[in-house]
């Protein structure tokens, strides 16, 4: 599939407006932000710009450093995989990404993809999640220095760098980011047994970035270094004062460095080789005096992580391709747990796939093959070998710009390092974790020289068997991983995008809409229980952004809009009650002319940007006990040369 046209040349070419986005419509449903997009709304990480697609849950613990994860279509987040210039970012011993380690500064774009992309030379990883998030570096087309600068509520001070080059065909970016915040918000937890005022107490986070790039032709390389401490306040408790505190902190080190080179064989034939590795050390400790309440540890995990992958692509007609893919990825986990023992893990993937495109009709099929093995020193020994094949099949047609797509995905997540050989809580027996997805949609762009519109729609079923959760089987302090639990859920996920120019003025409207119901299926003897909805799982969730844009001027509104949400079956009133998430940004760039310049052709803009995030304070939680900030600002300098 060929690369959409980047949004910044359809802003920089008037002519161009009237193009279609797409070079052909995507046979999985994507949704995307690119450039200004990007840059309007009201997004500091990763996980910020994710929450405005369609059928996105994100787990946010509250505050700057609470961990932000991303749950695609109710499927978890082991089922979703997230890529940086199409390679995967792993993490073997829990298999969750934190998306808030990484910032939207050096991205081009941000996609999601439910199912898979549908690529030439792609590699057999990129098949085996149920969906996947793609992260694109920007690809500097000249030199350029930017400098910004920003205070915020709560004690939050940020500083960041961006320099990049283009010379010679060569091309790349230094960014570097410095973030430390007090995160000490004020909050209120109000329900019908308790009122709790206070402020929140060690949610305070330090952290400094540091990535670059190196792109040249079909050559890319990216390196990546984030190191952090952070406190972890745990949940808001019922208290009459402040005595009860969690003092446990967490450090993080995390490294990668990743290289991908492709080249065209002739006409017919395409190889792409991707290489990476990955070091990441964290360190959790409770083990401090004014715990009370609070099992002491001082912990050290260190995992790494090789990773190597072949790409072949072969072209035999103008109708048809063939891709095969070779992956292998081999992790190590050590901790000092108590009767822990290392453990490696040898990951081996395959892909046969094949895709017909004829007039308008589109067609795709795979079988991916896993193999996974594992091996420790301890005396109980490792799980079975885990070796199986999955199929995916998609199809579509396209007439006068209308697209009607239908794909079909069976996949599974093996379990994870912790799964499997946690201290006391590991499961050897545990079987992988079986997902089944059908999808039916539609698609349409349409528009003018002035505007231009996309509508796309999809009814969904997703079933997951052998569903991996945490049980206390053994009594309240003792809970093991159990293979427990059959879910059902169907829905449907929408968006409308518009955008309107007329003379300075821009108009842009992006929206999306998620119903679903995502049932437990389980035991149809449990009456409390069967056919109850799953926790954490709204039926109800839509986005409404509206950005008006005169000369350098821009203003952003945006309302995230979640339903209620069960998170207990204990007690049927256990919901998380709905909440509106109003965000605000007022933004403005101005350029700098100094008269004895020497360089003409240098331009240098001076930018400021005011956002009031949460604007209706209404302090809504994602997890219960976790307050998010509620309402609060931020303001920005940005110096670009």
């Amino acid at each position: 599939m060929k690369d959409s046209i980047p949004y910044d040349s359809l802003m920089r070419h008037e002519r161009l407006r009237a193009v279609m986005v797409y070079a052909r419509y995507p046979l999985a449903t994507q949704q995307t932000l690119r450039g200004e997009e990007l840059q309007a709304l009201s997004t500091t990480s990763v996980a910020d710009a994710l929450k405005y697609f369609a059928g996105v849950q994100i787990k946010d613990y509250g505050g700057l450093g609470g961990l932000k994860t991303i749950n695609v279509r109710s499927l978890g987040a082991q089922h979703v995989g997230v890529y940086v210039d199409g390679i995967r970012i792993t993490n073997a011993q829990n298999g969750t990404v934190d998306l808030g380690k990484f910032s939207l500064s050096a991205m081009e774009s941000v996609s999601l993809y439910n199912a898979h992309k549908q690529e030439q030379c792609q590699s057999a990883s990129e098949y085996a999640s149920g969906a996947t998030v793609y992260l694109r570096t920007r690809r500097p087309t000249a030199d350029s220095l930017s400098l910004q600068l920003r205070m915020a509520s709560f004690g939050t001070w940020l500083a960041k760098g961006n320099a990049q080059f283009a010379h010679k065909g060569w091309s790349g970016f230094l960014d570097a980011e410095w973030t430390a915040s007090q995160g000490d918000y004020p909050f209120r937890y109000h329900s019908a047994y308790e009122d709790t005022v206070g402020r929140r107490a060690n949610s305070d986070i330090r952290y400094y970035r540091i990535e670059s790039a190196l792109f040249k032709r079909g050559f890319a390389s990216h390196i990546y270094y984030y190191d952090s401490e952070r406190g972890c306040p745990g949940g808001v408790v019922r208290r009459l004062s402040d005595k009860y505190v969690n003092v446990g902190r967490e450090w993080d080190r995390d490294f990668f460095a990743q290289a991908s080179w492709q080249q065209a064989l002739g006409e017919r034939h395409r190889i792409k080789v991707n290489a990476k590795y990955t070091h990441e050390y964290l360190r959790y400790c409770t083990d401090y005096p004014e715990n009370q309440n609070t099992a002491r540890v001082n912990n050290h995990y260190r995992q790494q992580d090789a990773y190597l992958a072949l790409c072949y692509a072969f072209h035999p007609w103008d109708w048809l391709t063939v891709n095969a893919s070779y992956d292998t990825r081999y992790s190590t986990l050590r901790a000092d747990l108590k009767r822990f023992e290392p453990v490696r893990r040898l990951d081996q993937k395959q892909v046969l796939a094949a895709q017909v495109e004829w007039r308008g009709f589109q067609a795709a099929a795979s079988v991916l093959h896993q193999h996974y093995k594992d091996h420790t020193f301890a005396h109980v020994g490792a799980a079975d070998p885990l070796d199986k094949f999955t199929p995916s099949l998609s199809l579509a047609y396209t007439l006068h710009g209308l697209t009607l797509r239908g794909w079909y995905k069976r996949i599974f997540r093996a379990p994870t390092l912790n799964d499997l050989y946690y201290t006391q809580v590991g499961n050897r027996n545990l079987r992988p974790e079986y997902t089944k997805q059908w999808n039916v949609g539609l698609e349409h762009h349409f528009g003018s020289r002035h505007w231009n519109t996309s509508v796309q729609a999809d009814v969904y079923i997703n079933k997951i068997e052998n569903r991996i959760v945490c049980l206390p089987l053994k009594g309240t302090y003792s809970w093991s991983m159990m293979n427990y639990g059959y879910t059902f859920c169907r829905g449907l996920n929408a968006t409308a995008n518009a955008r309107y120019n007329v003379r300075r003025w821009t108009f842009s409207l992006l929206t999306s809409l998620t119903w679903q119901r995502d049932l437990n299926r389980t035991d149809p003897a449990d009456k409390e229980v069967y056919n109850k909805p799953i926790c954490y799982s709204p039926a109800l969730s839509y986005g409404i952004t509206a950005v008006a844009t005169w000369r350098s001027l821009s203003l952003t509104i945006s309302n995230l809009h979640v339903s209620e949400r069960m998170w207990s079956y204990a007690d049927p009133e256990d919901i998380l009650k709905p909440y509106d998430n109003v965000d605000l940004k007022l933004s403005c760039t101005h350029p700098l002319r100094f008269r004895r310049t020497k360089r003409p052709d240098l331009r240098t803009t001076l930018g400021a940007s005011l956002e009031v995030n949460d604007l209706l304070d209404e302090q809504y939680e994602h997890i219960p006990r976790y307050p998010m900030p509620g309402r609060n600002y931020k303001f920005t300098l940005t110096f670009t040369l």
